[in-house]
């Protein structure tokens, strides 16, 4: 078995591979010289130096060996040969595969800037990302500009501004994260952030970035405003790396489509995490999550599926969020969400609520703020796919275990 990406779903392929019983050669691919790592810490607890590198591992370092996979570092594929069943790595190696795991994951999106490549302007990504903005931003007292207030955006501009750095948010957007949960909430995490402090240009982006010596000194509007910058974090999503399947003649559709197995178009090579785009039991439809779940629960299904074991990706999407004090989770299928707009359990008020998005009065996604203990019931809702009455799932007082069936 070869696994190309050394993240969180090539990891626990190979972590599933074993406890399922596999006893065949494995070999894990990186193109990082880093043990596979989970991302979320990255813009969380380990850009806010709440924890160490290590801490960020699938499992120790010693797990490999001990288990008798072979770790290869630092050493991207620069071939796949899907009628040989061949991988050629970029020093000339040649792995033979019986299946291959393509879980190559995603890479930064870049806009074309001038001054994009002066010292202090950075992509956020990698372990290694985590690390250099942690070293820009502790201390404090910098000028900070992110482009792009998305998720990441949103979570960067909250622990930049944690360290005691003026921070400035670009978007083209009205309302940040409007596309992702809708205005009224988006308007909700705004709210959030500037009572923190952090500043909004929304309806503007970046012209250019000006320098001096060699450094970041200011980002230039496209509304003709001059911010100054002494960080500058472009945060405008990824895109997924599915170059080698695309030079190998896989079929691409919004990355490497697959069955709820998570097999491609080409036979014996499967593909998981982001760079999938995976058929889901429950909608009857490909949606491809870019989630540490996803990758997750995607590895364990797609190792299975390397083994002929009968394995589908059928969990409800999820992913969490902590910015400041709000804590933020969120299970459903956003893809289907698109213009509803939610209904409400709780106050935003208060900080505490539960918005849940609807179609045909069936629970489609939910997403919970400053509330424990409640997305088990959440998923139950959506799973349940049977009508709810509204009333009841705005009040506070009425269960939400009460609202499934039996």
């Amino acid at each position: 078995m070869v696994i190309l990406g050394g993240g969180l779903a090539g990891a626990t392929a190979a972590k599933t591979l074993r406890a399922e019983g596999y006893g065949g050669a494995v070999t894990l691919v990186g193109a990082e010289n880093r043990t596979p790592y989970l991302r979320p810490p990255l813009s969380k607890e380990l850009l806010l130096g709440k924890a160490d590198a290590d801490s960020a591992l699938v499992v120790p370092e010693d797990w490999y060996g001990d288990n008798n996979v072979e770790l290869v570092l630092g050493g991207p594929a620069s071939r796949i040969d899907p009628v040989a069943h061949v991988v050629t790595l970029a020093s000339g190696r040649d792995l033979h595969y019986s299946k291959l795991l393509l879980t190559t994951g995603a890479r930064p999106r870049t806009i074309p800037l001038e001054g994009a490549d002066l010292d202090g302007v950075m992509t956020f990504r990698t372990l290694d990302d985590s690390l250099k903005l942690q070293s820009l931003l502790k201390g404090g007292g910098r000028k900070v500009v992110m482009i792009g207030p998305g998720w990441i955006g949103m979570e960067l501009a909250a622990a930049a501004r944690a360290y005691g750095n003026d921070v400035t948010l670009l978007g083209l957007e009205d309302v940040p994260l409007g596309a992702a949960i809708g205005p009224e909430l988006g308007r909700y995490f705004q709210k959030v952030h500037e009572e923190q402090g952090v500043g909004f240009r929304l309806r503007a982006s970046a012209a250019g970035i000006d320098g001096q010596d060699g450094r970041a000194t200011a980002v230039r509007t496209t509304t003709g405003e001059t911010l100054p910058a002494d960080v500058v974090v472009i945060a405008v999503g990824v895109i997924p790396d599915t170059a080698l399947a695309e030079a190998a003649g896989l079929a691409i559709r919004n990355g490497i489509p697959v069955d709820a197995g998570l097999r491609s178009s080409a036979p014996d090579v499967l593909a998981a995490g982001d760079v999938a785009n995976a058929l889901h039991p429950f909608t009857g439809e490909h949606h491809r999550s870019e989630h540490w779940a996803n990758a997750l629960n995607g590895g364990k299904v797609a190792a299975k599926s390397m083994m002929g074991l009968d394995a589908r990706l059928d969990v409800v999407p999820y992913f969490f969020t902590d910015q400041f004090s709000l804590s933020m989770e969120y299970s459903g299928f956003p893809s289907l969400t698109a213009g509803n707009l939610p209904v409400i359990r709780g106050s935003l008020d208060e900080g505490s609520f539960i918005a849940f998005w609807l179609k045909e009065g069936k629970v489609l996604a939910g997403m919970s703020v400053n509330q424990n203990r409640v997305q088990k019931a959440i998923k139950a809702l959506i799973l349940a796919r049977i009508p709810v009455n509204e009333g009841n799932l705005m009040d506070p007082g009425v269960p939400l275990d009460e609202l499934l069936p039996g």
